[in-house]
């Protein structure tokens, strides 16, 4: 159904709901897309759906045959001055949710995550996704069960060893700007955690995250 602007309305739609729409998502289809019918979705499933005559609802029709290509991977990553860039993109690689991970080397500390909750959520409308990725409550590093955890090492561009086949991934764990602190690398190793290799060179964090992601999709 190309072309048909597709809407995130809730986890618990079903066909004959009307559900209350914010006025700018009226705007978005009737001033911007100059049309009253979309594609609604969320929780896993999408559905043809119209504004109501009034423009204030969305009546929810039939299901339709398209399938979530998202997957269940949460994408555990260190804040950075680029978060919104490396959300978007991971929720285009079909991430099910974010876990934010406050490492010795991050930064960004003020991040305005419902701004990240509104760019995650106009991600998954564009990436043909049927649910939107979740943002979870920051932890801190030393929080994390680290036992064969599965991280993005950039010690691989340097010759350290990685494994080469990691399978049945369902958590990801990328670093900030300046990489891992030499005590969270140990921590990593002594606890099992297994390290990926991401290619020969160094890469911006927001870069990592998608293609860690990519590496254990395969």
């Amino acid at each position: 159904m190309k072309n048909i602007p597709r809407i995130f309305i809730s986890d618990n739609i079903q066909t004959g709901d009307c559900v209350s729409i914010p006025r700018d998502i009226a705007h978005y289809l009737t001033r911007v897309m100059r049309r009253g019918d979309c594609l609604a979705f969320g929780g896993g499933r999408e559905f043809m759906a119209h504004l109501s005559d009034d423009g204030k609802s969305m009546i929810i029709g039939d299901q339709t045959s398209h399938t979530d290509p998202s997957n269940n991977i949460t994408l555990m990553f260190a804040p950075i001055k680029r978060t919104d860039d490396l959300l978007n993109m991971a929720t285009q690689m079909g991430v099910a949710a974010f876990l934010p991970v406050i490492t010795a080397r991050t930064v960004a500390h003020n991040i305005n995550w419902a701004r990240m909750q509104k760019i995650v959520t106009e991600s998954a409308e564009q990436s043909n996704r049927n649910s939107v990725p979740k943002i979870l409550p920051a932890v801190k590093f030393s929080d994390l069960d680290l036992s064969g955890l599965v991280f993005a090492d950039e010690r691989a561009a340097y010759g350290h060893n990685v494994a080469d086949d990691i399978c049945d991934v369902s958590a990801v764990l990328v670093g900030p700007e300046g990489g891992f602190s030499d005590d969270e690398f140990a921590a990593l190793d002594s606890a099992g955690a297994r390290g990926i290799s991401l290619g020969k060179t160094i890469l911006r964090a927001e870069l990592a995250a998608p293609i860690a992601i990519a590496k254990v999709l395969k």
